[in-house]
């Protein structure tokens, strides 16, 4: 059965809109676990959009189920992690003008970098994820840098135009997860998921968590975040 790591980053988008101290994401987060969650992400971007270091911080000190931060691999967010211990830690890539996670990891071109980032918070006790697109490349190197686990990017099977566009992406990621999982990684999935798409991503086998969070916040604008939770952990597992 699969988990639901629910984002609730753009719960603090709300927030910084008029840089108030209400929806608070902390708040957000531990009604999400109360729903059901099984463990809650959090993106602290190095431009502090949304997420600020206090959500994280207090997040740290009353999450009951899985941390999973997500993070650019610098030296100021490394140490944070380092700090902060979340369980996990997704590494994923960050530019500053774009609205959300565009893509993958270059992970192939990256792979000294990305591999001391991995190694010093994997010391550090941390769960390692790598935030990747679904290619048989990159789940090899994935696997030599000493990553823990991969989380697929489903943002462009989400996003596909067509019919025939969705499925060549479903079976991209079924491919990755499959050599993934051989390769002895935990295979995550999420970007772009919402309540109508993510049956199809569910059905593949390896997949064991899923991070969604904007369909999630979207939802809870019409029933609240607890039945929010709860319909999607529903389709989830």
């Amino acid at each position: 059965m699969a988990r639901l790591s629910v984002n609730v980053d753009h719960v603090a988008t709300v927030r910084q809109a008029r840089r108030d101290h209400e929806p608070d994401p902390v708040a957000a987060a531990s009604m999400a676990e109360l729903a059901g969650a099984d463990g809650i992400t959090v993106h602290l971007r190095e431009d502090r959009r949304h997420i600020q270091d206090r959500d994280v911080e207090i997040i740290r000190m009353t999450c009951k189920t899985v941390l999973n931060l997500e993070m650019a691999a610098t030296t100021e967010m490394v140490s944070i992690a380092l700090r902060v211990k979340p369980e996990m830690v997704t590494i994923v890539p960050e530019k500053r003008e774009e609205l959300t996670t565009e893509g993958g990891l270059d992970v192939v071109c990256c792979e000294a970098s990305l591999s001391a980032s991995v190694s010093k918070l994997k010391a550090g006790g941390i769960h390692v994820n790598l935030f990747v697109d679904a290619l048989p490349e990159v789940m090899k190197a994935s696997h030599r840098i000493g990553a823990d686990g991969v989380e697929l990017h489903t943002g462009t099977y989400a996003n596909a135009g067509s019919k025939d566009e969705r499925e060549a992406e479903l079976e991209k990621i079924k491919a990755s997860a499959s050599l993934a999982s051989e390769l002895g990684l935990k295979v995550h999935a999420g970007h772009g998921l919402d309540y109508r798409n993510v049956q199809a991503v569910r059905e593949i086998p390896e997949i064991e968590e899923f991070a969604i969070g904007f369909s999630i916040i979207a939802r809870s604008v019409y029933v609240g975040i607890d039945m929010a939770v709860r319909e999607m952990a529903d389709l989830v597992r």
